[in-house]
């Protein structure tokens, strides 16, 4: 009997952080807009505040002392998101630009505005 190989998962790389303000470009909730609450590379997803919420059944514990079923967030692929730029009010993609003192921030490709605060 052959051993089974486990799936190595790499982690996507991705210019998305905690915070930033995305519009989801495809899926049911195609058009809506929120802030990240996490990123998950590993999974290649991102948590959105209020989409994608799904309906989860839980017994008593201490979080929930009477258990039931809670609605939380549901993983939304990075794919799937745009960043919406401060400026422009718009779903951009993300340049990198390194500074005269070396450091590299993040800008919209549409406006050239800085997306890091």
């Amino acid at each position: 009997m052959k051993n089974k190989l486990k799936k190595e998962t790499v982690p996507i790389k991705t210019n998305l952080r905690k915070g930033d303000s995305v519009r989801v470009m495809s899926g049911n909730d195609k058009g809506k807009e929120g802030k990240i609450l996490q990123v998950l590379r590993e999974r290649g997803g991102v948590l959105v505040e209020q989409l994608k919420l799904m309906k989860k059944h839980t017994k008593p514990n201490n979080k929930y002392p009477k258990g039931g079923i809670i609605e939380k967030e549901g993983v939304i692929q990075i794919s799937n998101v745009m960043i919406l730029c401060q400026k422009c009010e718009k779903p951009s993609r993300i340049a990198a630009k390194i500074l005269t003192d070396g450091k590299k921030i993040r800008v919209c490709r549409r406006c050239g505005d800085v997306l890091d605060k």
